[in-house]
């Protein structure tokens, strides 16, 4: 191999192969989303909810925000329950050269109330 060839595999394509990766992070666990005292309720099923947000160089936001509100949100709107219940929160990094992505998952059983 030419000594310009190394060069190149040395300050290039190695720098980029080490900065692609994914980190997870694991979230919160709680019985439900809202209170549920006195009130009567039906099982939906599990539903799965996420947000996420992508970044130029992991600091410029490309896209809006991450919240685990908004994922909470879709999780909802993807059950149409009211509620969740057994709920569990993760976050996750995606890696890839000058763009990362942060999402944030919401998992749980969707509930409706009873009236």
């Amino acid at each position: 191999m030419s000594k310009a060839f190394k060069l190149f595999f040395a300050v290039v394509v190695l720098p980029l192969v080490v900065t692609v990766g994914c980190a997870h992070m694991p979230g919160g666990i709680a019985p439900s989303s809202t209170p549920l005292e006195g009130k009567t309720y039906v099982e939906l099923g599990e539903a799965t909810g996420t947000d996420s947000a992508v970044y130029l160089f992991g600091l410029i936001p490309i896209t809006g925000s991450n919240t685990t509100p908004d994922a909470l949100s879709d999780a909802l709107a993807s059950s149409n329950g009211d509620a969740l219940i057994n709920v569990t929160v993760e976050s996750y990094c995606q890696y890839f050269f000058i763009v990362s992505r942060v999402v944030t998952t919401v998992h749980g059983d969707a509930i409706k109330f009873q009236k």
